[in-house]
């Protein structure tokens, strides 16, 4: 049998595609998977902030589209670029188990952590979700822009005269950059992205076989953690332009959930944690998202 697998063209997207491709050969040893590169238009605008291009889905549309179209039968995508709502006509297969989903600094020598930092030191992130967070631990951090693949924005530490940058862990481990690391910042000083760290398996809605393909490599826990952390992305209306975070931790039956929106007219950070049973983990997700985004619009009245 073989598969056609859309992906971007990154190294990191390439990195993703292919572990993905040899988990499926390993389960099913016939397989044979083409990889197609497929540009998107977060691939070819790079000179605007992700805000300005004012669009959902910008590192996925183009490779759903070819998925609609049946030139491809599963897409590869980082769960954290899909929007809450998936066109019609597709869905999400079951997901491989998650990488680490914590956030990252990259510093310029000799600093070490974040509280390392000079006052008025400059962070570069693409990420309004971090820019808030590190900015609440440190008011007087200056957090610019910065765009590009994993390569490209760490070389803009020397390019750009920045102190350091924020980048996910996953991908900096799987790119294997993890020796660039200069340290972890945990799930709960700053709230990943929802879904940070998991590979997101598209597929046809009607692609049985596919589904029935993918199930071999799903992982237990981490349906949970996407369940709740995207049922809270749903209900908060979110997009990658917002400051949204959601992390997951998953033990036994039950689960702790921390959700997390920025409140954009005054710069603050809501941040409130639940609990409940893993089966209703998606509803409790939806029901904090809403709950979070009634009170920043009852601070507003709007």
């Amino acid at each position: 049998m073989k598969i056609r697998i859309g992906t971007r063209g990154s190294h990191l997207a390439l990195v993703q595609t292919n572990w993905v491709a040899n988990l499926l050969k390993k389960h099913h040893p016939t397989l044979e998977c083409e990889i197609n590169i497929i540009k998107t238009k977060g691939d070819l605008i790079q000179d605007v902030s992700l805000e300005k291009i004012g669009d959902k889905g910008l590192f996925v549309k183009e490779i759903e589209q070819q998925l609609l179209d049946g030139e491809i039968d599963l897409a590869v995508h980082s769960m954290k670029d899909m929007p809450s709502m998936l066109p019609v006509g597709l869905k999400l297969a079951a997901s491989p188990k998650r990488a680490d989903p914590r956030d990252v600094l990259i510093l310029r020598s000799p600093y070490h952590c974040l509280a390392d930092l000079p006052l008025g030191a400059t962070i570069g992130t693409g990420s309004k979700r971090r820019s808030y967070q590190l900015q609440a631990l440190r008011p007087d951090l200056k957090v610019v822009p910065v765009r590009g693949n994993i390569e490209t924005r760490m070389a803009k530490i020397e390019t750009e005269h920045l102190d350091g940058i924020v980048l996910a862990a996953a991908g900096m481990i799987r790119g294997g950059y993890e020796d660039q690391i200069t340290a972890y910042l945990s799930e709960q000083t700053v709230v990943p992205a929802p879904a940070q760290g998991v590979l997101a398996l598209e597929i046809r809605e009607a692609d049985l076989k596919m589904a029935e393909l993918l199930q071999i490599i799903a992982d237990e826990e981490t349906e949970v953690q996407i369940a709740a952390e995207r049922g809270f992305l749903k209900g908060v209306e979110g997009t990658c332009h917002q400051p949204i975070g959601a992390y997951c931790f998953v033990t036994g039956d039950t689960f702790k959930l921390t959700g997390l929106f920025g409140d954009e007219l005054n710069g603050e950070v809501i941040q409130r944690t639940v609990s409940g049973s893993k089966e209703a983990a998606h509803q409790i997700g939806f029901e904090l998202g809403i709950s979070l985004r009634n009170e920043v619009k009852a601070r507003h009245g709007r």
